[in-house]
């Protein structure tokens, strides 16, 4: 099994490196999130054990962007923050569990094996919304049988709000996803993409499936025609 340990101090990283090494795990070490995200994105882990207190991006971003990209390996937090808070919004942006330092040698190992047996979560190949369907394994887009075509960014946009449809998505978490955490756009390019979309995916009498919460986000469903 192939653990990723995001840890940004040495002699915790060595620690978790020899534990696991010595359980016959194979160890990919990183020490900050931005470093994190690219292993996590270029290489196939069985878990990623991650600190929250991290250089670069913290944890609760780490956590997120591995979700938003539809990276579903399993995802234990080691942190020495422990406010029922904490906890609370790094298992609600992701992760599977939550150890807190310092900790048992055994404990973690035990927390180790109950995470990396959940596996990844299983996540549909279609998305649907009445009859517009998106297939992620083909990148195809169809509304009413009706294949749409779709610049990269425009499917990302539409995969992200199918895959949170019915929740409004706040205007910053759908850049960060789409664009990138660092991505320096203008204030109305979102609401560009959003009427580019519209127009592709929208059909004039049939019920409209793009809402705008105003001073919040966008949203997926189907609203009256």
């Amino acid at each position: 099994m192939h653990v990723l340990a995001v840890e940004d101090e040495p002699a915790m990283a060595e620690l978790l490196r020899s534990v696991l090494a010595e359980e016959g795990y194979q160890v990919t070490l990183s020490k900050d999130g931005e470093q994190a995200l690219e292993f996590a994105k270029s290489t196939r882990f069985d878990l990623i054990i991650l600190d929250l207190m991290l250089p670069r991006k913290d944890g609760f971003q780490v956590s997120r962007q591995l979700r938003q990209s539809n990276i579903q390996t399993p995802v234990l937090i080691l942190t020495a923050k422990d406010s029922p808070g904490d906890i609370v919004r790094a298992l609600d942006q992701g992760a599977d569990d939550y150890l807190i330092k310092p900790f048992s040698l055994e404990v973690l190992l035990a927390r180790v094996r109950a995470v990396s047996r959940r596996g990844d979560i299983p996540q549909p190949v279609c998305l649907r919304l009445q009859d517009l369907t998106l297939n992620t394994a083909t990148r195809e887009v169809r509304r009413d049988h009706h294949r749409i075509e779709l610049t990269p960014r425009e499917y990302s946009l539409l995969a992200l709000l199918m895959r949170h449809k019915g929740r409004v998505l706040p205007r910053s978490s759908i850049v960060e996803a789409v664009w990138g955490f660092n991505a320096e756009i203008e204030d109305n390019t979102l609401d560009a993409f959003i009427r580019l979309l519209r127009r592709k995916i929208e059909r004039p009498g049939a019920p409209k499936l793009v809402r705008t919460v105003r001073g919040v986000g966008y949203s997926l469903q189907e609203q009256d025609a």
